[in-house]
């Protein structure tokens, strides 16, 4: 026969109840290793190709201080048309057209020069601008054709 709670409920044994707390942590566990290994392995197939992509297998070389700066350069997945900041507490420079691991730190003369005259919008200029910039702030084109390429830099 079966006693009851106050609360109209039935009343369980500390038997039955061990006994459904067990099922319950297996059936837990059973989800949590199943959904958890898809999951996982899900995590793990992204980390795999996160490390992948991040992993460098570019030789770097002492900087050379000679040398001198080749815009646009490429560097992993960018084409860059000046000195970059990447992984380095300096901006730097490739020396080759396509990054070789031959490299220096810029000095004032190596950043990238404006190039005029460039093609904006309809108007050639010969000078730095202000016309778009939302801030009136002067800026050239670092290539003939801003309108296609849309390489730019803050005059000085």
């Amino acid at each position: 026969m079966k006693s009851w709670t106050s609360a109209g409920r039935p009343r369980v044994s500390d038997r039955s109840m061990a006994r459904h707390m067990g099922l319950l942590l297996v059936w837990v566990c059973l989800i949590r290793g199943v959904v958890g290994g898809v999951v996982g392995a899900l995590f793990n197939v992204l980390e795999e190709d996160e490390l992948s992509s991040t992993v460098e297998t570019i030789t770097h070389f002492p900087e050379v201080k000679d040398g001198e700066c080749v815009f646009p350069f490429r560097y992993k997945n960018g084409t860059y048309y000046d000195c970059i900041k990447s992984k380095a507490r300096h901006k730097w420079c490739s020396l080759n057209k396509t990054y070789e691991g031959y490299w220096k730190f810029c000095s004032a003369e190596d950043f990238a020069s404006c190039v005029f005259p460039f093609w904006y919008r309809r108007l050639i200029y010969w000078e730095c601008t202000d016309h778009g910039d939302a801030f009136g702030k002067k800026w050239c084109s670092l290539t003939k054709n801003f309108n296609k390429d849309r390489i730019w830099k803050y005059c000085e």
